[in-house]
């Protein structure tokens, strides 16, 4: 099943889908409070560059970083990614499309002189911050 419609749910799974935030997720607000706190100052869920659907989580515009907050699940982390049982293709295309589309953006901001800083949920808010405060000073040199 490569087509793009999603498959038959049942309510239950169709209900915990629609929980899931796009934004504002527990590991995104713990590194922007970590960054707030050491006075470091962004955008919160803006296109990094015009005309792009592709929104980051955070966006240092005048040094052209942008950051993502990746979760686990939907952006295939290589420790956490689980493989759904049922509609297992349909999930396996998905889930591989937007790994995909990671890249691609990546490829685009890269081209267009921005570096791009990619955080999985599941990792300390302080090094991430560590990492984001790191390409910010490269950048800034």
């Amino acid at each position: 099943m490569s087509t793009n419609r999603r498959p038959p749910t049942d309510a239950a799974t169709s209900a915990r889908m629609a929980r899931q935030r796009r934004t504002g997720t527990g590991p995104e607000l713990a590194l922007r409070r970590e960054l707030h706190r050491r006075g470091l100052r962004y955008f919160v869920d803006r296109a990094p560059l015009r005309g792009q659907r592709r929104r980051a989580d955070l966006v240092f515009p005048r040094l052209r970083v942008a950051v993502y907050v990746d979760g686990c699940f939907w952006h295939r982390c290589p420790q956490h990614a689980t493989d759904p049982k049922h509609n297992s293709q349909w999930w396996a295309d998905k889930l591989s499309g937007n790994v995909a589309r990671d890249r691609a953006t990546d490829a685009a901001l890269a081209a267009a002189g921005w570096q791009v800083v990619r955080v999985w949920e599941h990792e300390d808010a302080a090094a991430a911050a560590d990492r984001v405060q790191a390409k910010l000073a490269e950048r800034a040199n």
